[in-house]
C-alpha cells in the first residue's frame, strides 16, 4: 500500500496528516449488491486520501440509507449517524468540528450555520432537490455540494401511475369507507385510465420515465416545459401550460423550485382546467396553491387530487400535519378523493440505495481525489488518478475567487516544479484548479501550501499525497 497526506487547516490549526491508502474504490452502478461485485479498480492506482482515516468526522442525518453508509465507514472515516434532522442551534453544535455531512430534504444548510461549520469541506444532499442549502455561501467558502439528480425517478414515476388509478377508481375513498365497516359498491365517476390524456408539466427524467410507463397502459401524453424537449414514444409537447391544461385528463407536476414555478397551479390555472379533471404534485410544495386548490374540488371542477408536498412539512415523524404547520390543513383532509402521502416519491429501497451509493461514492471521490464530476455549485474538475509509479507526487486543489490575475499567480509559485497536468474552470465568482506535481517532498508541500494560502484571492487549499 502506498501512503497518502493531506495538509489543509483544521478550525486555526495548520496540521500535516498521514494515513494508508485504502485497498478499493467505489464507483456508481445501479445497484448495491451488484456495487461490491463490480468495482473493478486498476491494479497500480495510488489512492489518495487527505487526513488520517481516523481524522475524517462525517455527520450523516435523517436516516441516510446503510449503502451510503457502508460506503463511509469502509472508507475509515468516523461516521456518526442520526435518524432525524436537527434544530438549528442543534445542528452548529453538531456541525462545528465536521468534515463531512450527509443530509435529506429536512435538514436546512443556512448561511448562518455554514458559517459555523470550520472544517467543512464537502455537503452531500442524499436526495434529487438541493433548495435546502445555501449554495452560493457554500461556494463562497469553498464547500462543495452533491446531490443524486435521477436515482428515484422511478420510484416517483410509478407512485405517479398508482395515483392515477387510484383517484381514477376512487379507490381510497373505498378503502377507508371499507376500514370504517361501509359498504359503497359504485361505479359512478369511476374511470379506466386506458384512452385518457396524461398532461405532464417538466418532462425531465421524471417526467419521460412517466411518458412511457403512461402510454404502455394505454393513455396518451402531452407535456408542457420551458425546453423544447424530444419526446419518448407518442408523447407530443404543447406551447403552452394554458394548453396543457385544456385538453389533459389527468395533469401531474415535475419542476424543480424556482420562483418562476411558486405558485404555479393557482385559481387561474384551476379555471383552465378541464372539468372534473384530476391532479396530482410530486415535485415541491410551493408549486399549487393549496387553498385554491380547495376551492376547486370542493365546486367540482378538479374531481380528485395527489400530493406527496407541501409548502410547509414536519421535520420528522409524528402528529405534526396540523392546523399549526399549515392553516389549510383540515379543510384539506375533509375533501373527498384526495390521496395525501409524506413526501415518500422516492422513498423506496431501491431508490434510496442508490442515492446512497451515488452520493457517498461522490463524496468519497472529493475527499480523496479532489474531484467535482456531478457537483452542484462548483465547476466540474477531475484529473485521472495517480498511480503506484508516482509515489513522490502531489496533487494541488485550489479553490479560489475569480478574478484577473490569479492564475499567473497560481502558476509562478508552482513553476519551479514539475506541474505533470493541469485543470481549471470557473463558476461564477468562484473557480476551481486542480494540479499533479511531480517529484516533491514533505518540506516543498509545505512550501507550496503557505505560498498558496497566501495569495488573496484564495477561499480554499488543499494539498493531496
Amino acid at each position: 500500500m502506498t501512503s497518502a497526506k493531506d495538509i489543509r487547516p483544521r478550525g486555526d490549526d495548520q496540521a500535516q496528516f498521514l494515513s494508508t491508502s485504502p485497498s478499493t474504490s467505489f464507483h456508481s452502478p445501479s445497484s448495491h449488491q451488484s456495487a461490491l461485485n463490480r468495482v473493478n479498480i486498476p491494479v497500480n492506482v495510488k489512492h489518495l486520501k487527505p487526513f488520517a482515516t481516523e481524522d475524517i468526522k462525517v455527520l450523516l442525518l435523517e436516516n441516510v440509507n446503510q449503502a451510503g453508509r457502508d460506503i463511509l465507514k469502509k472508507q475509515g472515516y468516523q461516521v456518526e449517524f442520526l435518524k432525524s434532522s436537527l434544530p438549528e442551534d442543534q445542528l452548529i453544535e453538531k456541525i462545528r468540528d465536521v468534515h463531512v455531512i450527509g443530509i435529506r430534504s429536512k435538514t436546512k444548510l443556512s448561511a448562518r450555520v455554514l458559517k459555523e461549520a470550520k472544517n467543512l469541506i464537502v455537503i452531500g444532499c442524499f436526495c434529487i432537490g438541493t433548495n435546502q442549502v445555501d449554495l452560493q455561501y457554500a461556494a463562497d467558502q469553498g464547500i462543495a455540494v452533491f446531490n443524486s439528480p435521477f436515482s428515484n425517478s422511478r420510484s416517483v414515476a410509478e407512485l405517479v401511475i398508482a395515483e392515477i388509478i387510484c383517484l381514477a377508481r376512487q379507490l381510497c375513498d373505498r378503502s377507508s369507507e371499507m376500514h370504517n365497516g361501509t359498504w359503497n359498491k359504485v361505479s359512478n365517476k369511476c374511470w379506466e385510465i386506458r384512452g385518457k390524456t396524461l398532461g405532464i408539466v417538466g418532462y425531465g427524467h421524471i417526467g419521460a420515465q412517466l411518458s412511457v410507463l403512461a402510454e404502455s397502459m394505454g393513455m396518451s401524453v402531452i407535456y408542457y416545459d420551458v425546453l423544447n424537449l424530444m419526446a419518448l414514444g407518442t408523447a407530443r409537447q404543447v406551447e403552452t401550460l394554458e394548453q396543457l391544461l385544456g385538453q389533459a385528463d389527468f395533469v401531474t407536476c415535475h419542476v424543480p423550485e424556482l420562483p418562476e414555478t411558486k405558485g404555479m397551479f393557482g385559481q387561474q390555472q384551476f379555471e383552465q382546467m378541464k372539468q372534473g379533471s384530476y391532479l396530482i404534485n410530486a415535485s415541491r410544495g410551493t408549486v399549487v396553491d393549496i387553498p385554491a386548490l380547495i376551492e376547486a374540488m370542493r365546486s367540482g371542477k378538479v374531481a380528485g387530487a395527489a400530493l406527496d408536498v407541501y409548502p410547509n412539512e414536519p421535520a420528522g415523524n409524528g402528529d405534526y400535519f396540523n392546523n399549526e404547520l399549515n392553516s389549510w390543513g383540515a379543510d384539506l383532509r375533509a375533501l373527498k378523493n384526495l390521496i395525501l402521502t409524506p413526501h415518500i416519491g422516492g422513498s423506496t429501497e431501491e431508490a434510496q440505495s442508490a442515492i446512497g451509493l451515488e452520493v457517498a461514492t461522490a463524496l468519497t471521490r472529493y475527499v480523496n481525489e479532489g474531484s467535482t464530476q456531478g457537483a452542484v455549485n462548483m465547476p466540474e474538475v477531475s484529473l485521472r488518478s495517480l498511480t503506484i509509479d508516482e509515489p513522490n507526487h502531489a496533487r494541488v486543489v485550489f479553490i479560489h475567487k475569480n478574478i484577473p490575475g490569479v492564475l499567473r499567480r497560481v502558476n509562478e509559485i508552482l513553476g519551479d516544479h514539475n506541474v505533470d497536468k493541469q485543470m481549471t474552470d470557473s463558476r461564477g465568482d468562484v473557480a476551481y484548479l486542480m494540479a499533479d506535481i511531480s517529484d516533491v517532498n514533505t518540506t516543498q508541500i509545505k512550501e507550496l501550501y503557505s505560498s498558496l494560502e497566501s495569495l488573496s484571492s484564495r477561499i480554499m487549499t488543499r494539498i493531496l499525497y
